[in-house]
């Protein structure tokens, strides 16, 4: 049997503008120019330039409102959608100037931009490798084979497809039969181009292919080749006794051939790969300087664009509030832009809001840590959570966190990302309450410290750490050193 009910509900939904605000504090500054220029591009309302004060747009609204003539009353009464409509707020009277865009001319550059410029060009991985292809001579079937073996190759560096695999490729893109011999020979032939032991299959083969381009007359080089070809899961391991034992070597021959391995580069592809060059380049979001003794913080100017709402757009709304007949069309075209007007104001708000909860957080945390950030010293650092700097600036978890993972801050002592800042708590045998960053820091200390012929295991870091007064368990340890990316005892050897 079907019933109709009715039932409230009360449900909390975003507001646009606060899904607008979320986002936008997620963007980091490096990132922030190229979101203000696509929502340019989106709203042709908003652009770059000092917004006026309220004090001054009330004024000139005032002005306008003035000497603005009666309305001639409208006749027809399909319009009437469209009679509260009010452009007081939109519109700028103070002086008669003629608008800019009347007299933009876009078939000339704007004068600031009729200067050139040099424009960096990169070479990509594959333009690099496919240069060296053409100094070889190849028909053009051999040449569309080596191209599709190129375009094979990862970021790293290594040709991580089956040779089947790229002749069935080959097969349905190129419409060339190949055999998995003509393959192969190909990739020989690219294993020879640089960087050396590019289009590798596995790490082994990238390695041996370094060390063959090297001179053998060096005894080292030729032992190093002897350990990869016979005892390359030894190595991996740090098994180096046996490795020392099976080929009949000194400590000295063994360590100058681990040596001559650990130069090589297991990733040849890894300086062309993209995103490389703009991971390792960070732009701060804050600053903090130490100004005898008092912690001063600025904003990246970056993140405080002067943005305002368009005069032309202002303009059109004069002009049609100035005429005199108003059909339909007109007053949709005038609905138009104020929608764009109330967008493009919406957006500023919420850069200058993003501004305001960045300054809080930052401020909040710079407080917190202060002695931090007074000394560098990391064993200073306090515990702290996200609920922490949420309760202190009135902001939400949420909030707190999508700052604190994006942004950065530059100190004396080296730019952080500002969630290196947030650590849970440990005791100590006195009851106290430290961060797990200074523990973290100690055993990095007592691991930097060890001997590393002989490494601390995981049960030897624990007891230093206990004799510390840190009630820490070994696994906790453990964690810990794995959070720190150390490998285990056992790896950290050397001879």
């Amino acid at each position: 049997m079907l019933r109709q009910t009715q039932q409230q509900k009360l449900l909390q939904k975003l507001s646009p503008q606060q899904i607008q605000l979320m986002k936008l504090l997620q963007v980091p500054t490096a990132v922030l120019e190229e979101r203000l220029k696509e929502e340019m591009e989106e709203n042709p309302a908003l652009e770059f330039g000092e917004e006026q004060t309220e004090e001054e747009s009330a004024k000139e609204a005032d002005d306008f409102q003035d000497n603005t003539p009666e309305e001639t009353p409208e006749t027809d009464s399909t319009e009437s959608e469209f009679d509260h409509i009010d452009i007081s707020d939109y519109v700028n009277e103070g002086d008669e100037a003629v608008a800019e865009y009347k007299l933009r001319d876009d078939n000339y550059p704007d004068p600031e931009e009729s200067h050139s410029f040099p424009i960096r060009v990169e070479t990509s991985f594959n333009d690099y490798l496919t240069d060296q292809l053409n100094m070889l001579d190849l028909d053009d079937r051999q040449r569309k084979i080596a191209m599709q073996v190129i375009g094979s190759i990862d970021d790293d560096g290594y040709l991580r497809r089956e040779v089947s695999a790229i002749t069935d490729d080959l097969s349905f893109s190129q419409n060339v039969t190949a055999s998995e011999e003509e393959v192969t020979d190909i990739i020989h032939k690219i294993q020879e181009f640089d960087p050396p032991g590019i289009c590798s299959t596995n790490l082994r083969e990238c390695l041996l292919i370094q060390l063959r381009r090297k001179k053998n007359e060096d005894p080292a080089v030729s032992i190093a080749l002897k350990i990869l070809e016979n005892y390359f899961e030894e190595f991996i391991k740090k098994h180096y006794e046996k490795i020392q034992k099976g080929l009949g070597l000194t400590d000295r021959d063994i360590r100058d051939a681990i040596g001559q391995i650990i130069r090589l580069n297991p990733k040849p592809g890894s300086n062309y790969a993209p995103g490389n060059k703009a991971e390792s380049y960070i732009v701060p979001d804050f600053f903090i300087i130490n100004n005898n003794g008092m912690l001063e913080l600025t904003l990246n100017s970056k993140n405080a664009p002067d943005l305002r709402i368009s005069e032309g757009y202002r303009e059109m709304l004069r002009e049609y509030d100035r005429g005199t007949k108003k059909d339909k069309r007109q007053k949709e075209a005038v609905l138009f832009i104020k929608q764009k007007i109330d967008a493009a104001k919406w957006f500023i708000d919420a850069i200058k809001q993003r501004q305001h909860t960045l300054l809080s957080t930052m401020g909040t945390i710079m407080k917190y840590q202060e002695e931090f950030f007074l000394t560098g010293d990391e064993t200073t650092l306090k515990p702290m959570i996200l609920k922490d700097i949420a309760d202190r600036t009135d902001l939400d978890i949420s909030t707190v966190s999508r700052v604190a993972n994006s942004k950065y801050v530059q100190t004396e002592f080296g730019t952080y990302k500002l969630k290196y800042f947030f650590s849970e708590s440990l005791s100590t045998d006195s009851g106290e309450e430290v961060s797990t960053r200074e523990v973290k820091k100690i055993l990095m200390d007592l691991i930097e410290a060890e001997n590393k012929q002989k490494p601390l295991s995981d049960e030897h870091l624990t007891q230093r750490l206990q004799e510390k007064g840190y009630n820490i368990a070994r696994r906790t340890v453990a964690k810990y050193r794995e959070q720190l990316f150390i490998p285990v005892a056992r790896l950290r050897k050397e001879l």
